[in-house]
């Protein structure tokens, strides 16, 4: 199952890593709304660390996912894929995975940034790693339930994406630190994964926080499992459907 699940990894890389859509809305469109937020701002350059390692592996992470269901689709090798001897489960675990490492080689562009250029400091590297992976897979998860729609338009599927991923962003501390927050916006930070990521970034650089660190890394094991559970079953009852289209 591991070597299947590599394999479908591989393909994925190779393919999609340079699609369009992926490095539009995984790249280009999270830089640049975060430069909007950022540039101007009278604020010290380590406290946009959290913000801008977060927002790369939200972006990232969950970028390729939504892409590569509807263009195998289009293409018609995704039948290919589904009568060779692998299970769903392992297909998309494939996919799963490919988005898992965009989201951790990406990252290191920013978290470059922060520790050489913005001063950044390791004050907790346990935190800062489980971080990273954490909500990688998170992400990786959260995307494949976004394909779950019987689409084979990526625009589609990116629309959706978007629609949900950029209301995260204003409750989930990334501009403005939980703490800082009225009471409804904590209230509401907390169905946010890309919240929890944010928290323990900023543990990781030794920030102040709202939620600890263990709180948060049990937070994004539960979402990535949610999101697995739920994405596995949507795409499962949807494949008909998508196989029709």
């Amino acid at each position: 199952m591991i070597r299947k699940t590599w394999a479908i990894a591989k393909k994925n890389i190779r393919i999609y890593y340079l699609k369009g859509p992926v490095l539009i809305f995984g790249i280009l469109f999270p830089t640049f709304l975060f430069l909007a937020f950022a540039i101007g701002r009278n604020v010290p350059a380590e406290s946009l660390v959290p913000g801008l390692i977060g927002m790369a592996l939200f972006f990232t992470a969950s970028a390729t996912t939504p892409a590569i269901l509807p263009f195998e689709t289009r293409t018609r090798t995704l039948e290919r894929l589904l009568v060779a001897p692998l299970t769903l489960s392992t297909l998309i675990g494939g996919d799963v995975l490919s988005a898992l490492l965009y989201g951790l080689f990406l990252s290191a562009i920013p978290l470059a940034i922060s520790f050489g250029v913005l001063g950044a400091a390791f004050a907790q590297p346990a935190a800062l790693v489980a971080a990273i992976l954490l909500s990688s897979l998170c992400y990786a998860l959260m995307g494949t339930l976004l394909s779950s729609p019987p689409t084979d338009e990526p625009s589609s599927i990116m629309t959706l994406s978007n629609l949900v991923r950029l209301p995260l962003i204003f409750f989930s501390g990334v501009f403005v630190p939980v703490a800082q927050m009225p009471q409804w916006g904590q209230w509401l930070s907390r169905i946010s994964p890309l919240t929890y990521t944010t928290e323990l970034l900023r543990a990781g650089i030794g920030q102040e926080v709202q939620i600890g660190a263990w709180s948060c890394a049990v937070a994004l094991v539960g979402f990535s499992a949610a999101f697995w559970l739920i994405a596995l079953s949507l795409h499962r009852r949807n494949m008909s459907r998508r196989l029709a289209l």
